[in-house]
């Protein structure tokens, strides 16, 4: 457990498994980040009333209280400590849920250190004070764009979009993640899910469908930006409403 660097951002990472805590910890702290750690749930509370993190990274597998429950009670709470699940489910179910109660995001276990690092500071990035994350708002507005995620429509300057579930799923998840690179790989694994019999080309697909009906030209975009052999960048700023 490493003392509090105020020029650092502050971690807390929660896991029971020593074995990860142990390397995690340095991994993220050469990272530039201050860590502390926390064994269970339980823990992970007192330690946050305490030392008032800037994020949380939270595994949901836990015992005394799992990531799940310590999530729920924050959230009750009316704390938006910016939170990173790590999860070993990947049924997009689980993962919606665990958005919906207020994740700022998740990683699936097992995981490369150096991506959950680009995500905590894409999380950062966005986290406002005080205020639920994308990941947790209903309804997710960039300019004439909305997108009422309850109904599960799309509107572009109040005309409705007629887009394929796939494709709004894939809007609503770069939305919620607006000016962070994403690729394929993760669209794919978190849109269409881990045993999905599609390429990363039915990707390519779905992004030509939204650019179409959102009249966005892929040479200079309003809203989905290509990362030449990279990925996709939601590139519009993204405000959610309750």
């Amino acid at each position: 457990m490493s003392s509090v660097d105020n020029l650092s951002p502050h971690l807390l990472l929660v896991d029971d498994e020593t074995a990860i805590t142990a390397n995690l910890a340095p991994f993220l702290e050469r990272a530039g980040f201050s860590v502390n750690t926390a064994r269970d749930g339980v823990q992970a509370l007192e330690q946050i009333t305490h030392l008032k993190p800037d994020l949380v990274i939270l595994d949901v597998l836990m015992p005394r209280m799992d990531g799940r429950q310590v999530l729920r009670h924050l959230r009750q709470q009316g704390d938006w400590t910016p939170i990173i699940l790590l999860t070993q489910v990947g049924e997009a179910s689980e993962r919606a849920m665990a958005l919906e109660e207020g994740a700022d995001d998740y990683i699936n276990k097992p995981f490369d250190p150096r991506e959950l690092v680009a995500r905590i500071r894409s999380v950062l990035r966005r986290a406002r004070p005080g205020q639920p994350p994308l990941a947790a708002a209903w309804k997710l507005v960039c300019g004439k764009l909305v997108f009422d995620r309850r109904a599960r429509r799309v509107f572009l300057e109040e005309r409705e979009l007629a887009l394929t579930p796939k494709a709004v799923a894939l809007l609503e998840y770069l939305m919620t993640h607006p000016d962070e690179l994403i690729t394929r790989e993760r669209l794919l694994e978190t849109v269409w899910g881990w045993d999905y019999p599609v390429g990363t080309r039915t990707v390519d697909t779905r992004i030509a469908e939204l650019r179409r009906e959102l009249g966005d030209d892929a040479a200079t975009p309003t809203y989905i930006e290509t990362v030449p052999g990279e990925g996709y960048r939601f590139a519009g700023k993204v405000e959610g409403q309750a």
